[in-house]
């Protein structure tokens, strides 16, 4: 069972680092770095909107695999 988990949080990284590089494309390379690009904030829509809310989906189930894998290897 714990491979089954170890293999989920694997792809599920993998997903969770490519949307925040993809999210953060459109902020041009300085918003890989963290660094501030001076832009005003715009609400998201369309494609912004899913790609924000799969991050926020792919964070929380790395979580829920995380704290799951844990409790497993006792």
């Amino acid at each position: 069972m714990t491979q089954y988990i170890d293999v989920a949080l694997i792809i599920t990284s993998i997903a969770l680092i490519a949307s925040v590089i993809l999210q953060s494309k459109g902020a041009g390379l300085g918003g890989l770095t963290g660094t501030d690009t001076g832009g005003v904030f715009t609400a998201r829509r369309g494609i912004e909107k899913t790609l924000f809310s799969a991050t926020i989906l792919l964070s929380v189930v790395f979580f829920a695999l995380a704290i799951a894998s844990i409790f497993l290897t006792r």
